[in-house]
C-alpha cells in the first residue's frame, strides 16, 4: 500500500543538471505546503482553470526539439517472443520520452453545452446473474459531460446517485489533466464504487498513464529522470500535457492510495479491458495478475526513474493502427485472455487522422458519435476526444457489430 507520505526516489541522474530541467523550472505553487479543499460536489466545477497558454513552459524548449514525433508512424514490428507465446509485435521506437506535449490541450471553455435528460431510462436489470457491462472512456477532468453521459445511460440518477443496480461499469482512465475538475471525476468515481457494491453491482478503473504521470508529479516533483533523451521531470511533463493547478492543490492522501492500487488490465465477458493502445503490457508480465502485481509493486518501490519508465511505455499509442495492428492486438488477447480489446487513451480523430482545430474556428469539433471498431475488428477505441470537443463515450458491450 502507498502511503500518504511519500520521500524522493532513487536513481536521480546525473549531478549535474542539464538545460532541459533547468528550463523546465517548476512553477512555486506546486511546492505550497498547506491542507488542500474540499472537492465539491459531483456536479461543480473546481473553479479557476490554470491557464496553459500563459504558462511559460507551455512550449518545449530547444534540447526536445529534435526528439522525433512518436505519434507520426506506428512502432515497426518484428518477430520477438514473449514466455510461452508466439511472435510478438516490436515496442515501439526506443528512445521515446514523453517529454514533449502528447496531444493538443484545447480549451474549450463552455462552448459545449451538457444537458441531462430528467426522463433518463433506468438500466434493466436481469433476473438473476450479473448486470449489464459499460465501459467508460478518457474523461479527463470533465465532470459535468461524465455525469450527463452517465445519466443518460441510466447509470446514475438526477442526484449523481447510482441507479443501475447490479450492472457493471468501467472506467479506462485517465480521470485528471487538460479538463477542469480531475480530483471531482476521481471523487465521483469513487463514491459510485461504493453505491454500486452496495447495490450488488460494481464500478471499477483501469490505471492511465495520467494517473501514472500525477502520482509522478506529486511524489517526484522536479527530481530528474533518465527520459531516453536526456534529462527530463515528471512534472515538466505534467505540465506540459494539461496538468491542472486546482487538482494539485486538492489531490490530497486517499486520492493519491486510490490511483495507485488501480489495475492496468482486465478481462469482463470476453473483452481485454486496458487504457493504452501498446503492446507494452507484454514487458509487465505474462498473466492479468502479473501485470497488475507488477504495475502497483513499481510504484510502491518509490523509485523515480522506474516510475518514468513505467509512464514512458503507458504513453506509446497507435500500435494497433495501420499494417500489423491486428498482429498487435492478437498477441495481447493470445497473451492474456478475451476476445476483443477495448481501450482508450488515443483519441477516434487521431486514429482516423482527423485532428480537432485549437484556434476554436471549428465550432462543430470533430464528429464523433461512438466508439471506432478496427484492426480486422479486434480492437475497439472509446477515446470519443472530450478534450477537443468530442464525445465522452459510455458504452455497453458488447456492441452489436
Amino acid at each position: 500500500m502507498v502511503e500518504g507520505s511519500m520521500t524522493q526516489g532513487a536513481g536521480q541522474g546525473p549531478e549535474m543538471r542539464t538545460p532541459t530541467v533547468r528550463d523546465f523550472r517548476v512553477p512555486a505553487y506546486v511546492h505550497e505546503a498547506g491542507p488542500y479543499a474540499q472537492s465539491p460536489g459531483p456536479y461543480a466545477r473546481s473553479g479557476e482553470v490554470y491557464d496553459q497558454t500563459a504558462d511559460p513552459y507551455a512550449e518545449a524548449p530547444e534540447p526536445y526539439a529534435e526528439v522525433p514525433d512518436p505519434y507520426a508512424q506506428p512502432g515497426p514490428y518484428a518477430g520477438q517472443t514473449p514466455p510461452g507465446e508466439g511472435a510478438r509485435p516490436a515496442a515501439e521506437p526506443e528512445g521515446y520520452t514523453p517529454t514533449q506535449r502528447d496531444l493538443p490541450v484545447i480549451n474549450r471553455g463552455d462552448t459545449v453545452q451538457v444537458t441531462v435528460d430528467p426522463e433518463a431510462v433506468p438500466v434493466p436489470q436481469p433476473a438473476d446473474g450479473p448486470g449489464p457491462l459499460y465501459v467508460v472512456g478518457d474523461v479527463h477532468g470533465y465532470l459535468d459531460e461524465l455525469v450527463a453521459a452517465l445519466r443518460e445511460k441510466g447509470l446514475i440518477d438526477i442526484d449523481g446517485s447510482w441507479s443501475a443496480g447490479t450492472s457493471r461499469l468501467w472506467f479506462l482512465g485517465d480521470f485528471t489533466d487538460r479538463g477542469p475538475d480531475g480530483i471531482g471525476v476521481i471523487d465521483l468515481v469513487m463514491r459510485l464504487s461504493a453505491e454500486a457494491a452496495a447495490a450488488g453491482g460494481y464500478c471499477k478503473a483501469l490505471m492511465g498513464n495520467h494517473e501514472l504521470l500525477l502520482l509522478g508529479a506529486k511524489r517526484f516533483g522536479d527530481t530528474p529522470v533518465n527520459s531516453g533523451a536526456g534529462t527530463a521531470t515528471f512534472q515538466a511533463a505534467w505540465l506540459l500535457n494539461g496538468g491542472q493547478k486546482t487538482d494539485m492543490e486538492r489531490l490530497q492522501d486517499h486520492h493519491l492510495q486510490w490511483m495507485a492500487r488501480l489495475d492496468a488490465m482486465e478481462v469482463a465477458d470476453g473483452h481485454l479491458l486496458v487504457h493504452s493502445d501498446t503492446t507494452a503490457y507484454l514487458d509487465y508480465g505474462d498473466s492479468i495478475e502479473a501485470v497488475n502485481d507488477t504495475v502497483r509493486e513499481t510504484l510502491t518501490r518509490n523509485d523515480a526513474d522506474e516510475c518514468w519508465d513505467l509512464f514512458r511505455k503507458f504513453t506509446k499509442r497507435f500500435a494497433f493502427r495501420d499494417d500489423g495492428g491486428a498482429q498487435a492486438v492478437r498477441s495481447l488477447l493470445d497473451m492474456y485472455g478475451g476476445s476483443r480489446i477495448v481501450h482508450g487513451h488515443s483519441p477516434i480523430p487521431y486514429l482516423l487522422g482527423e485532428v480537432g482545430s485549437e484556434d476554436g474556428e471549428d465550432s462543430s469539433g470533430p464528429l464523433v458519435e461512438g466508439p471506432h471498431v478496427y484492426a480486422d475488428g479486434l480492437a475497439i477505441a472509446m477515446d470519443g476526444g472530450v478534450t477537443m470537443a468530442g464525445k465522452l463515450l459510455v458504452q455497453q458491450l458488447p456492441l452489436d457489430s
